[in-house]
């Protein structure tokens, strides 16, 4: 299994060093040559068993000869061993035909764990094998960062970097990344919203001398093997309710697009997916393009579900390739455009073939708070903001004959602001977690500047 950019101008790389490689050289995202699909037989035989092993057959195909078979599943069952649900991935029924997929079991209760921890896993095994230490940086809106300190504080291979905008996390979020205690792990408050950190997280990689110095390796939804990772619960979320004999829809509350495009990749690997639908809060770039055919970038305005706070979706990038036919001088003209002007128009076909894959729609902070209320006085079901966003979507997109599985992407504890404001209800933290508000923080208020992120990074790396 080969992987190419998406600017067409990188080198191909096998599943391991795109892995570890993170952003291409050309500064776009490596895609799989291919994508390996399943016959109805094999997705069918899905149905029932447990997470790992659907995990271990719908990854496999992509992974190539960089893991043995025996050396994957051990990762795979590794990396799922923290999380507090049998199932890892539940289902919950909410109405007729519309369910909730629990993604929020992980250490960091928050769906980004599905990746994390099984990218922790792969990189340790892959830096060991190979005897190297690399410094890994990450932009986050909240769950990233702290999901990927999870899966790599105390590595002796890795030192990480997150950086995460000053007050735009929630503060469990924030806390969850500034009480770790381990030497390799560092975070950094920038001053900025989250399109700025991931800004000059990719210009880091752009500065090929300090790439290469500092041996940067990328854990953000850039990367192809947190994608690859989602594409899983698609899988058994669909089969438990009737793929591949039936249809199923799924409506994703996204910032980064990288969720949803998993999803993507799962229709085209043979999942029947009806419908894959983009839910935004208020900062809707995703939808405003799909409706106008035009990706305009605006200022991000702060929201109660702050992940999705984006107004620079990376992995758009990935559905463009496809749109504009794998044309990688395409998205590169594009994508020099939107940096130079804000802004590009999405050609009439790709934007064609962008709304014949996905819909998409929206939900204002009042919809929002609304939705947790409703959903809580109807079921009993405390959700968190994204998710609610995702809910909202879900039940204007509903087809009643096809099941709609919304994704409830963290627990609603991570918000409890937003969740007691809507519902009176305040969600505790699971016991593991109950003494959060009470550890020290230690983290690095840090200009929005790239040479000087650069001088403390190189100061405090152990490299």
């Amino acid at each position: 299994m080969k992987y190419v950019s998406t600017r067409g101008a990188a080198p191909v790389l096998d599943f391991e060093d795109t892995m570890l490689t993170g952003l291409a050289r050309d500064g776009g995202l490596y895609v799989p040559e291919r994508v390996p699909t399943l016959d109805p037989t094999e997705i069918a035989a899905l149905a029932g068993l447990p997470y790992e092993e659907v995990a271990f057959r719908v990854m496999r195909p992509f992974i190539g000869d960089s893991f043995g078979e025996a050396e994957f599943r051990d990762i795979i069952d590794r990396a799922y061993a923290s999380f507090s649900h049998p199932a890892r991935a539940p289902l919950t029924q909410l109405g007729p035909n519309l369910f909730l997929l629990e993604l929020f079991h992980g250490p960091t209760l928050a769906f980004k764990d599905f990746a994390m921890q099984l990218i922790g896993q792969l990189f340790e095994a892959a830096l060991k094998r190979r005897g190297e230490h690399v410094t890994i940086v990450g932009a986050t809106s909240g769950d990233t960062g702290s999901a990927a300190i999870e899966a790599f504080r105390g590595l002796d291979a890795v030192d990480i970097f997150i950086l995460l905008p000053k007050g735009r996390t929630s503060e469990v979020q924030r806390r969850q990344m500034t009480t770790p205690t381990e030497a390799n792990v560092h975070a950094l408050l920038l001053d900025g919203d989250f399109d700025d950190c991931q800004a000059r997280v990719k210009d880091m990689f752009n500065d090929f001398d300090f790439r290469d110095r500092m041996r940067l390796a990328g854990v953000n939804s850039i990367n192809w093997a947190r994608v690859l990772a989602q594409v899983v619960y698609y899988f058994t979320a669909a089969t438990a309710l009737g793929a591949p004999h039936r249809k199923v829809s799924f409506t994703v509350p996204t910032g980064n697009f990288g969720d949803i495009f998993a999803g993507q990749v799962a229709r085209r690997m043979g999942l029947p997916i009806e419908k894959l639908v983009i839910a935004t809060n208020q900062n809707d770039i995703l939808h405003r393009t799909l409706a106008t055919g035009a990706y305009t970038r605006e200022t991000v305005v702060p929201s109660i579900s702050p992940s999705m706070d984006i107004q620079v979706s990376s992995n758009f990038e990935r559905a463009l390739f496809d749109a504009y036919g794998r044309d990688g001088k395409a998205v590169a003209e594009q994508m020099e455009r939107l940096k130079e002007t804000g802004s590009f128009p999405v050609s009439q076909g790709a934007i064609g073939r962008l709304r014949e894959t996905f819909a998409s729609g929206r939900a204002s902070e009042t919809e929002t708070s609304e939705t947790i209320a409703r959903v809580y006085a109807a079921t009993g079901e405390v959700i968190c903001p994204h998710s609610a966003v995702g809910v909202k979507v879900a039940e204007e997109e509903a087809d009643p004959a096809v099941p709609m599985i919304a994704l409830a992407t963290a627990h609603p504890a991570k918000f409890p602001d937003a969740v007691a404001a809507a519902t009176g209800i305040r969600p505790a933290l699971p016991k593991r977690l109950s003494d959060l508000y009470e550890r020290p923080e230690r983290m690095t208020e840090i200009a929005n500047d790239l040479r000087t992120i650069e001088r403390l990074m190189e100061e405090r790396a152990s490299t």
